[in-house]
């Protein structure tokens, strides 16, 4: 058990249209992360939010007939219901548009501009823009960075359109901050940001041609104003990026939260704002004279039955689509399963399909409800008094002690999910092969003790599983555990492990299956 706050944050995201399965994997991944946490003693604070200034918002909201806070406060209200469908933990939920976020980004600028850069000069001027934009990315473009789409069109890194900009702007220096942010990344090896191929592609941004950056418009007024210059609107990402502080309690340094928690230990995003979030926001708040943040983790992106998902194909993957096909816990359990956190993955039925039935009815539901039923039918309904205990028994028993370590590496520290589920996997299938090789059912007549010792040692183990995949499937778990006559609050970490060894003589429910098999005949042919 830890006992240090942990803050963990989503991106927030951006308002001009509906969540979509990207924004549910890297808000599942990040609630993984504060579940296990809570889980293991630490104080969480987990943010998520939207995103609902800017041009690409105030054009949509034209599009759509409507003022942009009308606009933005429906298309808000859709992230804040993926939460509650994804039975996501967050802490907070955070917009732009509100009152203690304005004041926040204000007093950020005002902080910035007080301050010198590295150089000795001023860290915002104000000058006159002309240059690349693209409204979609909202993100400035060199000249060297745009690329041509197969019409022989320059578009921006990602095909966005992009656009010629010219208007009074202020500018950051953004250029002077270059040795300061080369040495936050750290050393080879350094976790500041993550994966590796991730912090060798922003060193590599920063150690080339760093320009000074526009950060205020004058083309458009949906944003928040700049400090004693009402004609200019903050730069987008200037005020996104600040929404992490504001939770935190910013500009107030000395309230409790501030202290508590900032600077947060995880800013988890998608590869496509990698650079916002590891050049932009670390150079800010240092120029701010607050400290940056510890890690940036970037994932990839999601394909569709191996193709690019876009609303032109049609294909999009509508999150409340899956769960009410395939149930919630086995999508979350799937998202974090199926591909290597930080690749690039493939979402397709049949794989869906594949891992509910192979691993989870078969290989985790399978062995509980095995021995549940045979608890329920053999012992009077009990936990098992155990007889004295034989090295297969201590053999499982140890290896369940043993796991949390592992995991807590793979998942808490390293993010790698898949690996900290393969390893749950790995005693999954251990479980399973002792309750084979051990066959409880043979001894009911034979030696009613030896079978109670084997029921009792494999509820046990099953113990340890649902507590340790919490934070994963929270609703499945929380049925297995009460099936398992484990009380309320006896189910975080401090219980892992033989202190928290299942009481013999507690009456249980009847078991019922907590992972059923899926059943699609079209997709089985």
């Amino acid at each position: 058990m830890r006992t240090s706050p942990y803050y963990i944050t989503t991106p927030i995201y951006y308002v001009n249209d509906s969540p979509h399965i990207g924004h549910a994997y890297t808000s599942l991944a990040c609630d993984v992360v504060a579940r296990f946490n809570r889980l293991d003693g630490r104080n969480v604070l987990f943010l998520t939010g939207t995103d609902e200034h800017g041009q690409k918002v105030e054009k949509s909201a034209a599009a759509d007939g409507r003022p942009p806070k009308e606009f933005v406060d429906e298309v808000s209200g859709r992230f804040r219901d993926l939460t509650k469908l994804m039975n996501f933990s967050n802490d907070d939920f955070i917009r732009t548009t509100e009152a203690r976020h304005i004041r926040s980004c204000q007093e950020l600028w005002r902080r910035i501009a007080a301050n010198k850069s590295p150089a000795g000069r001023e860290n915002i001027y104000l000058d006159t823009y002309g240059g690349w934009y693209s409204v979609r990315d909202e993100a400035f473009y060199a000249e060297s960075e745009l690329v041509k789409d197969d019409n022989g069109v320059q578009v921006a890194p990602s095909g966005a359109p992009v656009e010629w900009v010219e208007e009074p702007s202020y500018f950051f220096r953004l250029g002077d901050w270059r040795d300061r942010l080369l040495e936050y990344y750290g050393a080879p090896g350094s976790n500041t940001v993550s994966p590796e191929s991730r912090r060798n592609e922003v060193i590599s941004f920063v150690e080339g041609e760093l320009f000074d950056l526009s950060i205020s418009r004058t083309s458009f007024n949906w944003g928040v104003p700049v400090p004693d210059d009402d004609a200019h609107i903050m730069y987008v990402w200037l005020d996104a990026l600040t929404n992490y502080i504001t939770a935190a309690g910013f500009p107030d340094e000395d309230s409790e939260t501030y202290k508590t928690f900032w600077p947060a230990d995880l800013h988890m995003v998608g590869k496509d704002i990698l650079r916002f979030h590891t050049v932009y926001w670390p150079a800010f708040l240092m120029a701010a004279g607050l400290e940056p943040p510890k890690r940036v983790f970037a994932h990839g992106w999601w394909t569709n039955e191996g193709e690019k998902i876009s609303k032109s194909l049609g294909n999009v993957i509508e999150p409340a689509d899956i769960v009410a096909r395939y149930g919630l816990d086995q999508v979350r359990y799937f998202l974090l399963r199926e591909v290597p956190f930080g690749n690039d993955g493939d979402f397709s039925h049949r794989a869906m399909i594949g891992r509910i039935n192979s691993e989870l009815a078969n290989d985790f539901g399978n062995l509980a409800q095995r021995v549940l039923s045979m608890i329920n039918k053999n012992c009077g309904g009990k936990i098992p008094e155990p007889g004295a205990l034989l090295e297969a028994d201590e053999a499982l028993l140890a290896a369940a002690h043993g796991l949390l370590g592992p995991v807590r590496t793979e998942l808490a520290e390293n993010h790698a999910f898949h690996e900290a589920l393969s390893d749950i996997w790995v005693f999954v299938r251990l479980a399973n092969g002792y309750v084979a090789g051990q066959e409880p059912w043979a001894h009911k007549k034979s030696d009613p003790e030896r079978m109670a010792t084997v029921l009792y040692v494999a509820a046990e183990a099953i113990r340890h599983l649902a507590l340790l995949t919490q934070p994963f499937m929270p609703d499945s778990c929380a049925k297995m555990l009460d099936q398992l006559g484990v009380p309320a609050d006896a189910r975080d970490f401090s219980f892992f492990g033989p202190q928290g060894a299942l009481a013999p003589g507690v009456e249980l429910p009847p078991p019922s299956p907590v992972f059923p098999r899926f059943v699609d005949d079209e997709a089985e042919d």
